[in-house]
């Protein structure tokens, strides 16, 4: 049996770096879409900014103007990662909510959104109560009301607006089912659920439901191990949207994660950066790096997301990527983000990156009391398991390892190669 599990063992640290016998990536299928001259989304958003800014001159106090405006400056932070887009949004939101004489609910709605963009949710909860309060347009607070109990671990209320969203021919519905489905880790019903919502974007013309649909099914697909399912996804998503940088970033993943192939994946990766600035995009670097033992672009990529972060005020966007960060060599750095991101929302996987800087500060008994308490049956997120993992070995809890140990073998693409072989070897 001992010789057993060496040979399981060997075999799942030599499937971490051998690539596959068939290749799923075809470069004439995506090469046209690697243009970095233009950015189609990009050039639009910047048209109507200078459209609605120019109306907003000529009457400062015209709301409509202001309410055009703020999505704009949105979609800009989309098409670029500029930070800085979505404060301005943020700013004519609150002054298009000053001015409303009515509608004060959506106004309310669209600042919370932008707050769940920049991770503020408790205060983009407090917005939704208040938008709960008028009579108008509930349907549409109580959509969010689920997405913002999502995002705060507040799962029993959660599960009570998606019992009052209820409509199983609606496309808002059946996107929030799926990812109730999966978060329950059903991950074939959520698959199922964001299938049917697919066929009512397509059959709805609305470009912006597709591509939301088609990238997510992309993403469904490469956890359940569709590989082949998730490219043609990302492919089609790009067919709508061409700078689409989301899906492009699916296409790196594909190549490094599944085919081994980090040159190409490189590729693809830097003609997504030549327009779309995340800091990100340094962290994946940095691992196909490690993954490659190239120590010296691992340092590289590293010092580009930290300088990323200091250039630009994210806030508490990459607080969760910090934590992970610092973990290893500034664990007390790491466990103070941790307290913070947990305050911010208290979810299972936050408290897991808790835990992860318990245990790399020497707290190994208060990483353990934070996983049993938080995480152990709460979540099927693999980052989780693999913490809880780590926590449990730590504290010598082997008989917790193994389970998860397996189920994790099972996630080795969400995870990429690298995270795959530390997990062998748990």
């Amino acid at each position: 049996m001992k010789n057993l599990i060496t040979a399981v063992l060997l075999l799942s640290l030599l499937s971490c770096n051998t690539k596959p016998d068939k290749a799923i990536l075809h470069k004439e299928d995506y090469n046209k879409y690697l243009n970095t001259e233009t950015n189609a989304s990009l050039e639009k958003a910047k048209k109507n900014k200078e459209f609605w800014s120019k109306r907003i001159e000529e009457d400062s106090t015209k709301i409509t103007g202001i309410t055009k405006l703020a999505p704009v400056h949105n979609n800009i932070f989309n098409a670029t990662g500029n930070v800085e887009e979505l404060y301005v949004s943020e700013k004519l939101i609150k002054k298009a909510l000053s001015l409303a004489a009515k509608n004060k609910d959506g106004h309310l709605r669209s600042l919370a959104h932008n707050y769940i963009s920049q991770h503020r949710f408790k205060e983009a909860k407090t917005l939704l109560d208040s938008a709960y309060t008028y009579k108008d347009n509930k349907y549409a607070t109580e959509l969010m009301l689920f997405d913002i109990s999502m995002e705060l671990g507040q799962y029993d209320e959660a599960e009570e607006y998606l019992k009052k969203v209820k409509d199983n021919g609606n496309y808002n519905y059946l996107i929030r089912l799926a990812k109730w489905s999966d978060y329950k880790g059903n991950l074939d019903g959520a698959i199922n659920y964001m299938e049917k919502a697919m066929k009512i974007a397509g059959s709805s013309g609305d470009k912006s439901l597709k591509v939301w649909s088609y990238s997510n099914l992309g993403d469904f697909y490469g956890h359940a191990g569709r590989i082949e399912d998730s490219y043609k996804y990302y492919l089609k998503t790009l067919a709508i949207e061409p700078d689409n940088a989301y899906a492009k970033k699916g296409l790196a993943w594909i190549a490094y994660s599944y085919e081994k192939d980090t040159e190409e994946a490189n590729r693809i990766l830097d003609s997504v950066m030549v327009n779309h600035k995340s800091p990100d995009y340094h962290l994946l670097k940095a691992e196909m790096a490690e993954f490659n033992n190239d120590e010296t672009k691992v340092e590289k990529h590293n010092e580009k997301f930290l300088t990323s972060l200091s250039e630009n005020d994210y806030k508490g966007m990459y607080n969760a990527y910090l934590i992970e960060y610092y973990a290893e060599d500034h664990p007390e750095k790491a466990l103070e983000l941790a307290k913070e991101e947990v305050n911010n929302r208290a979810t299972p996987e936050t408290y897991s990156l808790l835990a992860l800087a318990e245990l790399k500060a020497g707290n190994k008994e208060e990483a353990l009391q934070a996983i049993e308490q938080h995480v152990e049956g709460k979540t099927f997120e693999p980052m989780a398991q693999y913490y809880s993992a780590l926590v449990y070995k730590a504290n010598g809890q082997k008989g917790k390892v193994t389970p998860l140990k397996d189920e994790l073998s099972g996630a080795s693409y969400e995870l990429g190669p690298v995270l795959a072989k530390k997990i062998a070897q748990l």
